[in-house]
């Protein structure tokens, strides 16, 4: 059982449960356990009985899937105030088709999922909440797609750095490895430090490790359109 308040009021502020009253969250909060992971350890591996969804307190959880021949593709980088897994409650054997693991030491929430299908069916508000947030995901995702599928590696390295950028900020900090991020955006490591030289040595950006000052905005704009 969940015991922390603080974690409570988390919940409220987080999509997913914002439709749950304290009656409702109190009740939650009995099919959710915390739990910490040191770095490189794994929540879960793909093909596991998704017997549980997650929501990242602090730390960082790369989603990945392995190929046939064992290549590693990172589907996703889970950040503090996140869920991930949650889709799976819906399905009627859920297995986890990605392998997550935490890339820094790491405080999640272990919600059984249940215990919140249970709350589901008693409650519509609380059910069109949650497909509403499922479905800003799945707009997210399908975006994500077609990025991969019609840029080629500078547009997509320099639109993931606009990303990044907070507004009316210059610095950016590459949120994992270079290794995670080529991974991510579908590209070898080596294609995206070269794109990073590229943008450096026309004088867009400055690289100094995982932080990345941005120069000229409106160049760094003209590379990702």
């Amino acid at each position: 059982m969940l015991e922390n308040n603080n974690h409570l009021i988390l919940l409220r502020q987080i999509p997913l449960f914002s439709a749950l009253d304290e009656g409702q969250l109190e009740q939650l909060s009995t099919h959710i356990t915390r739990r910490k992971f040191s770095r490189g350890e794994h929540v879960f591996a793909q093909g596991d009985e998704a017997r549980a969804f997650y929501l990242l307190l602090n730390g960082q959880v790369r989603l990945y899937r392995l190929s046939p021949s064992g290549q590693e593709k990172v589907v996703e980088l889970v950040n503090p105030g996140q869920t991930f897994a949650e889709a799976l409650m819906f399905q009627e054997v859920p297995r986890y088709p990605v392998h997550a693991q935490v890339l820094a030491d790491s405080e999640l929430l272990c919600i059984a999922s249940s215990g919140f299908v249970t709350l589901l069916s008693s409650s519509v508000e609380s059910c069109f909440k949650v497909m509403g947030s499922l479905s800003i995901r799945l707009r997210r995702l399908l975006g994500e797609i077609d990025a991969l599928t019609l840029q080629n590696a500078g547009l997509r390295v320099s639109n993931y750095l606009l990303q990044l950028l907070p507004d009316g900020e210059e610095v950016l900090i590459l949120p994992a490895a270079k290794q995670v991020i080529a991974s991510r955006l579908s590209i070898q490591p080596e294609t995206f430090s070269r794109t990073l030289h590229s943008l450096a040595a026309q004088g867009v950006i400055e690289v100094n490790g995982q932080q990345i000052r941005v120069l000229d905005v409106a160049g760094l704009r003209r590379h990702s359109a």
